[in-house]
């Protein structure tokens, strides 16, 4: 596949940042690898590695890394942002002055804003320029950063309003073993993204109680039906949620052990505090967050979100996860796709 070099700034040093900056750079783009701190690009770049969110990925020579917005965005024709989503608002305020006006961007952050409810790019829209709102992209799927980076085969979904912008993100991020579909279901993609990982957390609580593949199997696939009925009153398209960033993402994280959603839940059925769970890893479990954040849009939208419901209470009231397995299951009966559309032949 030819395709023609950019200049790439990434916005953060997370394991998923500097996976996605060393698949570009593998390409042959300019990437530009963006760290909050002189200390940090210096460590980095003396290393040539990401020895703490991304060990043993040697960075390719097409890769730098700096701490200066003006070097790494100034002339930026693709900007990727991959941060925490409770620290997505701050990075675009830091930046956005720097950014080219006709700037591809794309959000590969899988979280929603707490504060507010909001979806990434609505907070891009909210703080970037008009002239690049529809140049906005969202990147989403099963896209575990350490098999990415290893050069496992694995597919990804990019979303926008604009088809062009689209196809874009989808030139410059394709590699022969990255797979880069389009959508122009951007609600649904970050939603899907965003929602999957509390069915996860859900799903490494079963792992720790020790529950069978039954319990599993069916707990993935009611979760999928819960966040479907949440994205679908947010005005996502339901077949988003049967795709790549819905059903495949959340088989990745809900299985496996790479996957810090599902580790959390593990450990929290196992016994240990919350805090001390969270303070022994590197990076951000999203799901913690947005487990708060769902639970406000479910309210909004009039949407019945058991799981999450439950989900909420074990994180933040301290709920036996024991107990919340005897309130699911005691649920009264009801038809199995209650609050998505039923399908219509054409």
């Amino acid at each position: 596949m030819s395709i023609s070099p950019v200049a790439a700034g990434v916005i953060g040093t997370t394991s998923w940042g500097t996976t996605l900056a060393i698949i570009t750079a593998r390409q042959g783009h300019r990437v530009t690898l963006w760290a909050r701190t002189p200390e940090e690009a210096k460590k980095i770049l003396q290393d040539m590695d990401n020895y703490r969110f991304l060990p043993g990925f040697p960075f390719p020579p097409s890769l730098r890394v700096t701490a200066s917005e003006k070097d790494a965005f100034g002339q930026a024709q693709l900007v990727i942002l991959a941060v925490p989503s409770k620290s997505a608002r701050a990075n675009v305020q830091r930046l956005r002055d720097v950014l080219p006006h006709d700037a591809l961007v794309v959000s590969a952050t899988k979280g929603l804003e707490v504060s507010t409810g909001l979806r990434i790019s609505q907070v891009l829209q909210e703080e970037l320029p008009e002239s690049l709102h529809s140049r906005i992209c969202v990147l989403s799927g099963p896209n575990l950063s350490t098999e990415i980076a290893r050069g496992q085969p694995a597919s990804t979904v990019v979303a926008s309003a604009d088809t062009k912008a689209a196809l874009a993100a989808q030139e410059a991020l394709m590699t022969p073993l990255f797979r880069v579909y389009t959508s122009s279901d951007v609600i649904g993609v970050e939603l899907a993204g965003a929602l999957k990982n509390i069915i996860a957390l859900g799903a490494g609580i079963g792992d720790g109680l020790g529950y069978g593949n039954n319990s599993k199997a069916a707990f993935i696939t009611r979760g999928l039906a819960e966040i479907t009925r949440l994205g679908v009153a947010a005005g996502a398209n339901p077949l988003t949620f049967a795709g790549l960033a819905g059903m495949g993402d959340l088989i990745a994280t809900a299985a496996s052990p790479l996957s810090r959603n599902r580790h959390v839940g593990e450990q929290l059925a196992k016994g240990r505090p919350m805090k001390e769970i969270l303070a022994s890893m590197q990076n951000v479990a999203e799901g913690v967050d947005t487990t708060a954040a769902a639970v406000k849009m479910a309210n909004k939208l009039g949407v019945e979100m058991p799981i999450t419901q439950a989900a909420y209470r074990i994180l933040f009231e301290g709920l036996d996860p024991r107990q919340a397995v005897v309130e699911l299951m005691g649920r009264a009966p009801q038809p199995e796709w209650v609050g998505v559309p039923p399908h219509t032949p054409s």
